[in-house]
């Protein structure tokens, strides 16, 4: 998996403290995006799932989110991180510059399961002129926080 960086211990990311996975690579390019040197797909290091689940064991935190870039650029991996993190028990969420409904458009598997098995999502661009500080666990005004987990 293509990661930018990880944050092992965050408060700004979703509740409580959070171990923090940033993906490589951004097709969004949003203007006064936070983060962008993660828009290069080829930025940060190829890690495998397993270390980073490594990672995420080794904490003592309940939660994981994984950020960007663009997480759902790595489908296949992003399911088999999300999957592993629940199997930790912990907390999952993902944020997308992607709307659900687009992911759900998508009619991919990989996409799917991660939707399937995440908490929440955080979905939508982020939009400058929409900024809006006031927000928890978002930058704009149009961003999302969908609780998705089914159980």
């Amino acid at each position: 998996m293509r990661v930018l960086s990880v944050l092992d211990e965050s408060v700004v990311d979703g509740p409580g403290v959070r171990t923090v996975i940033f993906t490589a690579g951004c097709p969004h390019r949003c203007r006064g995006c936070h983060n962008p040197e993660s828009w290069n797909p080829k930025g940060g290091d190829e890690v495998t799932v397993e270390s980073l689940l490594e990672r995420v064991e080794a904490s003592d935190w309940d939660g994981v989110t994984v950020s960007g870039g663009e997480p759902f650029l790595q489908p296949r991996e992003l399911s088999r991180l999300v999957r592993g993190c629940k199997a930790l028990g912990k907390n999952v969420w993902v944020y997308t510059g992607y709307t659900l409904e687009a992911l759900e458009q998508l009619e991919d598997e990989q996409v799917n399961d991660v939707l399937d098995h995440a908490d929440v999502l955080v979905d939508g661009k982020f939009v400058e002129t929409l900024l809006d500080r006031s927000l928890r666990f978002r930058g704009s005004s149009n961003q999302r926080i969908i609780f998705l987990n089914k159980v």
